[in-house]
């Protein structure tokens, strides 16, 4: 495993790249069965609040972002990649694998 520093937002990108990359995810995840909230507070990275709702103590945050070669990722908040941006169902994969309660 290896993790990655996510490069912080350019003043020239709008906050709606990383809000339609999170967006596409919260869809996936919602077939998986899980529930999810966009947070997008002002002066902020957006970042997407992922939520098992068999155990609602198991919940993440999620962000999209690029990593230093320009590769669109999924990262967990603490900066570790789940997957490119266009893997959408890999990433909800796994998302639901680390949320998952045990014996789901």
């Amino acid at each position: 495993m290896t993790t990655e520093t996510q490069q912080a937002p350019t003043p020239g990108q709008a906050p709606h790249i990383y809000l339609n990359r999170l967006e596409g995810l919260a869809e996936v995840l919602a077939r998986h069965g899980l529930r999810t909230s966009l947070m997008a507070p002002p002066g902020r990275v957006p970042s997407l609040h992922v939520v098992n709702p068999a155990a609602s103590a198991l919940a993440e945050d999620v962000y999209a972002g690029r990593g230093q070669d320009g590769t669109w990722w999924f990262w967990w908040s603490w900066a570790e990649r789940i997957a490119t941006w266009d893997d959408l169902d890999g990433a909800a994969a796994l998302i639901k694998q680390v949320l998952a309660a045990r014996g789901q």
